[in-house]
């Protein structure tokens, strides 16, 4: 199993964290996603583009019609990413 926090938990236990979080809290998982799937070579690689795909789909669900754009706007008024 990983060493990577953000791919050590259950795929179901992080769809439930995902569900609960606020939509800071995900944009900022998000972007840990992007960050570590850029550093991460061979399976570990495949395991965080996975969980992109779930927090993709969490932000899709919650803005209908929108795909990323939220996130995408979050991250422009974040001056420190």
């Amino acid at each position: 199993m990983s060493t990577n926090p953000l791919t050590s938990e259950p795929v179901e236990d992080f769809v439930s964290r995902l569900e609960a979080m606020t939509e800071d809290e995900l944009f900022v998982i998000m972007n840990d996603l992007e960050k570590a799937s850029e550093a991460a070579k061979g399976g570990a690689a495949e395991e965080i583009l996975a969980r992109i795909a779930l927090a993709e789909s969490e932000i899709e669900r919650r803005y209908p019609g929108r795909l990323l754009a939220p996130y995408r706007d979050w991250k422009q008024r974040q001056p420190l990413l």
